[in-house]
């Protein structure tokens, strides 16, 4: 039931006690049973990382505003400028066998209490497995903690890879802005996804179903996906 004001229209629920959360700090490692998430570091991980990417197609860079490398000097001059944005916070991913991709924090308003989670690479070693889906629990997590009400995800509207990842996630459809922006020389249409504070007790709880070691047999094969904690 809607609250309504003294004119008898409807308005939002008060706000209580929530205060605009800080922001994701540098020197917080972000750490899981499969993988941890370092400040990144572009010096220290460049080479590392160019390492894990080197052999990726390029089709991995196709729906993202950078790439694809061809040296590690382009990879970590890209890394820099990461580190050097307004509102953004970026991360080595270092799985069991070191810096195995990236991601990041990026168009972080504090005052909205809103965070978006993109700049997503994953190298070979690390797509498709628990240390990744852990990567990103990790990063959802984080950020509710630190108070935001609502963890966003984006993407062009023609990346079914990225939209079904976010479905996956427990990441709602909440519609595609036309034309909202181009990059590589091309339009995109970009599709928003969002997790709010509400949803997130039992988005949760999947999540942590599913890294649960009894959801894996002795191969490492899930016995249940993630979807159906939800």
């Amino acid at each position: 039931m809607a609250t309504t004001n003294e004119y008898g229209q409807p308005i939002g629920d008060d706000l209580g006690s929530w205060t605009p959360p800080e922001l994701p700090s540098n020197e917080t490692v972000l750490t899981g049973n499969h993988v941890r998430l370092e400040p990144l570091d572009p010096d220290a991980h460049g080479p590392a990382l160019w390492g894990a990417l080197a052999t990726v197609p390029d089709s991995l860079w196709t729906y993202m505003s950078v790439g694809p490398f061809t040296d590690e000097a382009g990879l970590t001059a890209t890394l820099r400028t990461f580190t050097q944005l307004a509102n953004w916070q970026a991360y080595t991913i270092v799985a069991a066998d070191g810096p195995a991709g990236f991601c990041s924090y990026l168009r972080i308003d504090q005052a909205g209490g809103v965070i978006e989670i993109g700049s997503i690479v994953f190298g070979p070693d690390l797509q498709r497995t628990t240390a990744a889906t852990e990567c990103l629990f990790l990063m959802i997590d984080h950020a509710f903690a630190l108070g935001y009400r609502r963890v966003e995800w984006k993407c062009d509207d023609l990346n079914e890879p990225s939209r079904s990842a976010a479905r996956r996630l427990g990441f709602t459809y909440e519609g595609t802005f036309r034309k909202a922006t181009h990059y590589k020389g091309r339009n995109r249409d970009t599709a928003w996804f969002a997790i709010v504070d509400d949803d997130w007790r039992q988005v949760r709880r999947a999540f942590e179903s599913w890294l649960s070691p009894d959801n894996f047999d002795d191969d490492g094969v899930q016995r249940r996906p993630l979807a159906a904690g939800r």
